[in-house]
């Protein structure tokens, strides 16, 4: 039950959570999924070193002091013609421009005059703006200048269509899941027929917003469409067309081959923070003519912006801030460096056997082990999983999910192991409860704390024995009714136990009308002859007031008789399989229930045998004489408890008359007989004198008195 339990609950814990794993709605299941990749790119990236490239990638920042030196935004299309000349300038293989130029250019001079001349309706003036400057004539001879590659956005709504790519597919297209929209938003026709590429800005963001992704290739209705990056790529290379093989689905741009993804999209990598720092120029640097334009030959040059005024700022997993154009630089470098994370195509079959095998591992580890051990066990394999798919990623740049499993063994382990603690919490209350019913509770936590303190499997081990018994029992049984024995009977023992408890003893047993009660069992007890000799002195004194008490005084309850003996004993676990008791056994406990019974002849209520005496205080007993017991060659000396009340005058002379009885035992007769008439409610006395005048009408004079039992 122990170990069933908690198994139970943690495999039904495991199936629930596979269960909700496969019905979680999608969304729900992409955002634990992204944010696992998230994580195992993160742990990937530092292990990785800086590769050479043979394309330089530059991007051309229109950032808060170029706004400041050139004017709010949007510029004048004079203005960014002038920084694409700047740019061209320095010579680059290619240039990518992440602003989208939808609408005419209405602020140039021509523009003004084409407007005038509309409003009035004078037509020699909208003809005059043939002669003045135009922001977008200006711009597009920019861009004809050098390789340009100009962005669009998709449109769910306009059908506009779009100049398609030159796309040749070696076999069937590799995509099922190819963004889509009916059609896009493009550059004004001027602008689009001076560039010699088109592609795509929109960003699609996860189901937290982020951008994780860019897209290699869009649908834009029928046509098939290439990313701004994509379109980039090809144009630093030179290539007049992509070529797209369908398996393994591959694209092949520039004599480069880069890994497509079913969906046509491009999981992204973190890049270092030095490496956007490092690549990026001020678009007023460059204007000006203070940044190295040696820098820009031959390079792949992006031009976008990072001022919040061109609305290009993104939200990614390493920063909420990211401007578009560097995510787009980002892109083309790994296009570049063939890094292409994507994930295992047996992920729909594995997924869920690592979750079955680690939770699985989580249901063992709580069942079986200590919640210290089992949570050290399984942080190490989840932290083997999260290497796993780190060294995955790092050497076969694929995609595993390592958050999922690591959930369910957390939870599953929780689960199984929250349950066996529970359950454990639940067996030491139990014991706890039945050894604090026979042990004092310091020494019941000293053994729940330390379990090996207790040789269950036997020990030899000095002890000291107490029995207790109720004089005339037989006959107050027959007196009373069942309920009234019951009740008193109850209540007497649960005194008796609290009083052996209290004084550091343990109930072995309670048989009949008797308590068996051990002292230094099972934990070392310092003084244990004394301590079980003041017990025996609290028991007799409170007893005797509870026989006086109802519903003891109901059934005339008799008083209390006790045994003590001290000596070797051999204890430990007694009894059958299914039923095993913690007990001793030895000389010692058979003595001391003889003395028990010899308190009848002696007339004492405590009798104290000659192995427990001598460990007492000197000044706590008196003896009584000695007895013949069975076992023993030689009579023992016994002992009890001197009388509360008798005066130390008094105790004096009854040891000077017990001293005598060996060597004058008529005068020890006649000095006990005056003690006697001193204290004549002093039954052990009176008993002592009545057994000595016995023996010496009987035997010769000097006998002492014995006792045989």
């Amino acid at each position: 039950m122990q170990q069933r339990l908690p198994a139970a609950a943690g495999l039904a814990t495991l199936t629930v959570f596979l269960a909700a794993a496969i019905l979680l709605p999608k969304t729900m299941s992409e955002a634990l999924r992204d944010s696992a990749f998230d994580l195992v790119l993160a742990g990937d990236q530092p292990l990785r070193r800086p590769v050479a490239s043979d394309l330089k990638v530059i991007v051309v920042d229109i950032d808060r002091a170029s706004i400041d030196a050139l004017g709010a935004w949007p510029w004048p299309r004079t203005t960014m013609a002038r920084l694409v000349e700047a740019v061209a300038s320095g010579r680059p293989a290619a240039i990518a421009i992440d602003v989208l130029f939808a609408e005419p250019d209405d602020r140039s001079p021509a523009a003004l005059a084409r407007r005038l001349g509309s409003v009035t309706g004078h037509a020699e003036i909208s003809t005059l703006g043939e002669s003045l400057p135009d922001g977008d004539k200006l711009l597009a001879q920019a861009i004809s200048s050098v390789p340009v590659a100009l962005g669009f956005v998709l449109d769910p709504d306009r059908g506009r269509a779009l100049p398609g790519a030159a796309i040749v597919s070696r076999g069937s297209l590799p995509f099922d899941d190819l963004w889509q929209a009916a059609g896009a938003i493009g550059p004004t026709p001027p602008l689009a027929a001076a560039a010699r590429g088109l592609g795509v800005l929109s960003l699609p963001g996860s189901t937290d917003g982020a951008i994780r992704q860019i897209p290699v290739f869009v649908a834009v209705g029928r046509v098939l469409m290439p990313g701004l990056a994509a379109e980039a790529l090809r144009l630093a290379t030179r290539a007049s067309s992509y070529l797209i093989e369908g398996e393994p689905a591959t694209l092949v741009v520039g004599g480069r081959r880069v890994a497509l993804s079913r969906d046509g999209l491009l999981r992204l990598a973190p890049a270092p923070p030095w490496r956007r720092v490092t690549r990026t120029l001020s678009a007023i640097d460059v204007l000006e003519g203070r940044a190295d334009r040696g820098r820009l030959k031959d390079a792949l040059v992006l031009l976008g912006g990072s001022a919040p005024e061109l609305n290009g700022l993104r939200k990614t997993p390493a920063d909420p801030l990211t401007p578009s154009v560097q995510i787009q630089a980002d892109a083309v470098e790994q296009m570049v460096a063939g890094r292409v994370p994507r994930t295992l195509t047996a992920a729909p079959i594995a997924q869920p056997l690592t979750v079955l095998v680690i939770g699985a591992l989580a249901v063992v580890l709580g069942a079986a082990l200590s919640p210290a051990a089992g949570t050290a066990i399984l942080s190490g394999a989840i932290a083997l999983l999260w290497i796993a798919a780190i060294a995955v990623s790092r050497f076969a740049d694929r995609l595993v999910d390592p958050l999922t499993p690591s959930i369910a063994a957390g939870l599953v382990f929780a689960v199984t192991g929250g349950t066996a603690y529970s359950l454990t919490r639940r067996r030491e209350a139990l014991v706890r409860h039945r050894l604090e019913q026979h042990l004092a509770p310091a020494v019941v936590r000293r053994i729940i704390e330390q379990p090996d303190l207790v040789k269950l499997t036997g020990e030899r081990r000095e002890v000291t024995s107490l029995f207790t018994d109720i004089e005339g029992f037989t006959a107050t049984m027959h007196r009373a009714g069942p309920e009234e024995l019951v009740t008193t009977l109850d209540q007497y023992f649960e005194g008796v136990a609290g009083i052996v408890i209290k004084h550091g003893g343990m109930i072995d047993k309670i048989v009949g009308d008797g308590v068996h009660a051990l002292f230094n069992a099972p934990l070392d007890l310092e003084d244990h002859p004394q301590r079980a000799v003041e017990c025996a002195i609290a028991i007799q004194a409170w007893s005797e007031g509870f026989r006086r008490r109802p519903p003891a005084a109901a059934i005339e309850l008799g008083r209390t008789r006790i045994g003590i003996e001290t000596g070797p004993a051999v204890v430990g676990d007694v009894g059958i399989q299914s039923k095993l008791d913690y007990t001793a056994h030895g000389d010692a406990v058979n003595m001391a229930a003889r003395l028990e019974a010899c308190n009848k002849e002696l007339g004492s209520a405590i009798c104290v045998g000659p192995g427990a005496a001598p460990r007492c205080d000197a000044a706590l007993l008196r003896p009584l004489g000695r007895l013949a017991v069975r076992g023993r060659e030689e009579p023992i000396a016994v002992f009890e408890p001197w009388p509360s009340d008798a005066p130390p005058s008094w105790r004096d002379a009854y040891l000077t008359a017990y001293a005598m009885l060996d060597c004058d035992a008529a005068n020890a007769a006649v000095r006990l007989q005056k003690l006697m008439a001193e204290r004549p409610a002093d039954l052990p006395v009176r008993r002592l004198a009545e057994r000595l005048t016995s023996i010496r009408k009987s035997g010769p004079p000097s006998a002492s008195p014995t006792l045989t039992r």
